[in-house]
């Protein structure tokens, strides 16, 4: 591995064509560069990236970053900026049909079906392209929040169910070698056998005080379903909420009332974001190197 002391975030924006459903979904890379970064605005974000950098010397682990439902792959910048700078290729998927700009397939059968193919798809187009002479295929991991990760459980071998008790058809990626679950959709795992399939490391982040998936939706779940509890290593986050695994928001966009920005006074975001993309990479270096 190179030395990574001066190492920056290159971004890198791509259009990814799902030929099967004739639909087509963006992913933002970050990936490690020598070329410096600089404050950049994307919106009513600020990323400090090299856009469209050359990528670094070398053949780094690829870490794929599935959002919640309606949102954005923005919302985990401070995760992924800091992975880049340390060595690993993170895509970010923008899920079609659930998502901040079009939410239509919320709540579908479709969309449960998607996001699982849309990451085994991302990983196909970015083993065949540019990036893929700088990635060690053997090295792959996805992380997810709330609904990510329902989508990184499906692909990892979870077998997921409806509400309705209908079996969602999905496709396991043996490729995956590890998963990050913050604050996850267990639920569609409730049913018998449905995580017999899943047997690689697992780092499960749970907010102490989520009113929209506790610890029994989440930790209960997915222990007692995997085939070895043992690879499964549980953190709960004293004082945060379902949401507060999401970068913190620029000040235009925390109006009362806003609930993906809100935390409970006693819990500091800001703070929380220094510490919790070191605590997701120390998983990673030991599961997949880095």
């Amino acid at each position: 591995m190179n030395d990574l002391k001066v190492t920056f975030t290159g971004s890198k924006l791509i259009q990814l064509k799902d030929e099967t459903h004739q639909v087509d979904f963006p992913v933002l890379i970050h990936y490690p560069t020598r070329q410096p970064s600089s404050p950049t605005n994307f919106g009513p974000y600020v990323l400090d990236v090299s856009v469209d950098a050359d990528l670094m010397e070398g053949e780094f682990p690829l870490i794929i970053i599935s959002h919640g439902n309606s949102g954005s792959y923005f919302l985990y910048r401070t995760i992924s900026t800091y992975l880049a700078k340390q060595g690993y290729i993170i895509a970010m998927i923008e899920h079609y049909g659930n998502n901040r700009n079009n939410n239509a397939l919320e709540k579908t059968i479709e969309n449960l079906r998607y996001r699982p193919f849309h990451v085994s798809l991302t990983i196909d187009a970015l083993l065949e392209d540019s990036f893929a002479e700088h990635i060690d295929s053997e090295k792959i991991a996805v992380i997810g929040h709330s609904f990510g990760g329902y989508t990184a459980l499906a692909l990892a071998g979870g077998i997921p169910y409806t509400q309705a008790g209908e079996r969602v058809d999905t496709v396991k990626d043996a490729r995956l070698k590890a998963l990050v679950l913050m604050a996850p959709a267990a639920p569609y795992f409730m049913h018998p056998h449905s995580l017999e399939q899943v047997n690689i490391p697992i780092l499960l982040l749970i907010a102490e005080k989520d009113a929209i998936l506790p610890k029994m939706w989440t930790e209960d779940i997915i222990r007692q379903g995997v085939a070895d509890a043992t690879k499964l290593s549980s953190v709960t986050i004293k004082n945060a909420g379902h949401f507060s695994f999401i970068s913190p928001f620029p000040a235009s966009m925390t109006q009362p009332g806003f609930l993906p920005a809100t935390d409970l006074p006693e819990f500091n975001r800001a703070a929380f974001h220094e510490e919790l993309p070191v605590l997701i990479y120390d998983f990673l270096k030991i599961n997949l190197g880095g």
